[in-house]
């Protein structure tokens, strides 16, 4: 048990699309099939899942992120093999300069292993305020059985040490050098099994029953158990005597959504009071945490609703977001390459998402780095504020025709935000859902992935329920 260290809020996020498992399975020339699995569309990833599920997290809490302290995140696949992963979230989400934390990846474990390191810097005093983000998303190998469950998401926690609404209770770990499922060097796909049975009857339900049974000592009310082939979670909770346990709808939801699952499996259950065990399992290591909830923490209540939804999406569509479909011919690169100066400099007002306010007028311009003098005043006295994330379509357009590697429609909005300022950005989806007056969020998304470094910005989204000018003069 770590000492002091308590659970202030939650936070969700999942991925646009949904691959029905038997598309999968019929490209291949397999019957049946059943379930579904979500898919990170060309312009999401686990860098921009794991923001969305930060920033609901950070905004329930009621915290501002200049007091971070830490940022701990897990995830099997960062977007750079060897990079800023962990700097470009931070600022992405707005953590201060001086924040520390870590990167935990090299397995689904992972998770498991930010949590446990963000909840020890807690419990020996090095922060007070931890945010803990967990996400993945799984590319299985080609023709695999896997690819009818591998699945993406995200899941954050704010841990402090005190004034949460849960508290984190005995943890338990387990360790079998067993190889799984894994990646080889330079291999993008997921291996599978190779021999399930094997690997289910000598080392995963004994494992994962034997933890299981330790934390079983309390009076556990919900469960968030490892679920790889959408049959073993089940198998495990009726081993340990329990009823269909809490992860059980976000798999059927999501498919295994790897160093995401233990967490994504369990907040939502802590929108009651009770314990929850949470069981991360990967890279030949098992770890079981309980959390014990005083009543509802915030944001639990709202975990379903965020990670449902998805659109359908072809087999086809979802080989080309993955890479694993590529069409030959040249394509457009950026004038510059994402390591130059110009990049280095914007770095911060494109992921911080900044605008200059003019001292002298009060107006916003953007983006700063290419305004040295005010747009209405002319004057040079800036002070660097964060843009308003929500605003309205003043003006669209749609193209229908683009170059390789970007994908037709698409739609470009000039957008008016709260805070007076305005900006010309993409848009999210092939601009079905906008018209002008439509009230829309900005996200943070995948622009590009050039000279194999991903590039970062922000997009307009349609937000949700949002009211458009042209709906309401028809009514």
């Amino acid at each position: 048990m770590t000492p002091g260290v308590q659970l202030l809020a939650v936070g969700a996020a999942a991925p646009a699309w949904r691959l029905d498992a038997a598309e999968a399975a019929k490209a291949w020339g397999r019957k049946g099939g059943k379930g579904q699995s979500a898919v990170c569309a060309p312009d999401e990833d686990v860098l921009t899942l794991a923001a969305e599920a930060a920033n609901r997290a950070l905004a329930v809490s009621g915290l501002e992120t200049d007091i971070v302290d830490g940022l701990w995140w897990g995830t099997s696949r960062p977007p750079f093999a060897e990079g800023p992963s962990h700097a470009v979230l931070a600022r992405a989400i707005g953590l201060s300069h001086s924040s520390s934390g870590a990167l935990c990846s090299g397995s689904t474990h992972s998770g498991m292993e930010a949590l446990l390191g963000a909840a020890d810097a807690i419990g020996a005093g090095s922060a007070r305020v931890a945010l803990v983000v967990v996400s993945d998303n799984i590319v299985p190998g080609l023709g695999t059985p896997y690819e009818a469950r591998a699945g993406a998401g995200a899941a954050a926690v704010v841990l402090v040490s005190h004034g949460g609404d849960a508290s984190l209770g005995a943890r338990v770990t387990r360790t079998h050098p067993f190889l799984d499922r894994y990646r080889g060097d330079g291999e993008s796909g997921t291996r599978d099994l190779y021999d399930p049975r094997l690997f289910r009857e000598e080392v995963f339900v004994p494992t994962l029953r034997e933890l299981g049974e330790q934390l079983a000592a309390l009076d556990v009310r919900a469960w968030s158990l490892p679920d790889p082939d959408g049959r073993l979670g089940g198998i495990v909770a009726k081993q340990l005597g329990t009823s269909t346990p809490a992860s059980a709808a976000v798999y059927a939801e999501l498919g295994d959504t790897g160093a995401a699952a233990a967490l994504l499996g369990g907040i939502g259950a802590l929108d009651a009071a009770g314990l929850v065990a949470i069981i991360g399992w990967g890279g030949g290591r098992a770890t079981g945490l309980e959390i014990n909830a005083k009543g509802p923490v915030r944001g639990a209540a709202t975990v379903a609703h965020d990670i449902t939804g998805g659109r359908p999406a072809s087999y086809a569509d979802v080989l080309r977001a993955r890479n694993q479909l590529v069409a030959s011919g040249e394509t457009v690169q950026m004038a510059v390459p994402p390591e130059s100066a110009q990049f280095v400099r914007g770095a911060d007002e494109m992921l911080g998402l900044l605008g200059a306010r003019c001292v002298d007028c009060g107006t916003i311009n953007t983006p700063p780095s290419i305004h040295p003098h005010c747009t209405s005043c002319g004057s040079a006295k800036f002070v660097l504020t964060p843009l308003a994330r929500r605003g309205t379509v003043h003006t669209y357009v749609i193209n229908h025709t683009m170059p390789a590697p970007f994908v037709a429609p698409l739609p470009i909005a000039v957008i008016d935000l709260e805070d007076g300022a305005r900006v010309m950005l993409q848009v999210v989806g092939d601009g079905s859902d906008i018209t002008v007056g439509t009230e829309v969020e900005l996200v943070l998304r995948k622009y590009a992935h050039e000279r194999g470094v991903p590039v970062y910005g922000y997009k307009a989204r349609a937000a949700e329920g949002a009211a458009t000018a042209d709906a309401e003069v028809t009514a």
